[in-house]
């Protein structure tokens, strides 16, 4: 891994009463590069994201951001380094359009009045530079867009957010076929815009398509951090299982 990580987690550790959660996690996510972070349900991968996010801040560790040491104790933290999270329950409001969703809570104004006009062209741009033509108007209800469409425009805010690291929790859990590589796609655009992109999913299909490194975790500890290049499918599954030790690098574990 040659080019300097934007994000770098240095022995990060983050318990819940007794229970350690994450036990000294080393991390890093790249520019322009795309990171999977896979594990079994309870391996930690929430919890790494939401201190990323500043939603639960780490009881110890190194944060460092673009090489300089940086504190993420609120999600108000992350977002002015330009982190954003799109969850997984997407939280868009279905009873508004897509401009109204992409500015909700940071409205355009002009002379006292919100600038629509404005609005609708940022969104539209931010649309358009994700190369995104499915949408018949940005004026079209949430209610009416599909799985895909409604992750596009999740995504879609968070270029307009001027992100430049977007998590991705679970982004093709319970698509179909084409809207999955609608959104895969969307993954990979988004990655060529320089943009570190993170990325959490149980499916390994998914990963091996998109990812250009795997971070693997597994009981709270990151047994792996590899390019996809040079690991297979059986491997991944093993770092996961805690049947395999990566055998390219020290691990937490």
């Amino acid at each position: 891994m040659s080019d300097a990580p934007i994000i770098e987690l240095q022995d990060v550790r983050k318990s819940f009463g007794p229970v350690s959660v994450l036990q000294g996690i080393d991390f890093r996510a790249y520019p322009g590069k795309v990171t999977a972070l896979v594990g079994d349900n309870g391996a930690g991968k929430s919890t790494l994201i939401k201190g990323l996010a500043g939603v639960q801040p780490y009881d110890s560790g190194t944060v460092m951001f673009d090489g300089e040491r940086v504190e993420l104790q609120s999600p108000r933290d992350a977002a002015r380094l330009g982190i954003e999270v799109v969850y997984q329950d997407l939280a868009l409001c279905d009873n508004l359009d897509i401009v109204q969703n992409m500015f909700l809570g940071r409205e355009e104004m002009s002379h006292g009045t919100l600038d629509e006009g404005v609005m609708e062209k940022d969104a539209s741009d931010a649309l358009r530079s994700l190369s995104v033509r499915t949408m018949t108007s940005v004026r079209q209800k949430v209610a009416s867009l599909s799985g895909g469409q409604r992750q596009t425009v999740a995504i879609a805010r968070a270029v307009l957010k001027k992100a430049r690291v977007v998590i991705l929790d679970e982004p093709t859990a319970a698509l179909g076929v084409a809207q999955t590589a609608q959104v895969l796609s969307l993954v990979e655009r988004l990655a060529h815009q320089g943009v570190a992109v993170i990325i959490i999913s149980h499916n390994l299909q998914d990963v091996f398509e998109v990812a250009d490194y795997v971070a693997p975790l597994y009981l709270g500890h990151l047994v792996a951090e590899v390019p996809i290049a040079e690991t297979s499918y059986d491997d991944v599954v093993g770092y996961i299982t805690g049947s395999k030790t990566y055998a390219g690098a020290e691990t937490s574990a």
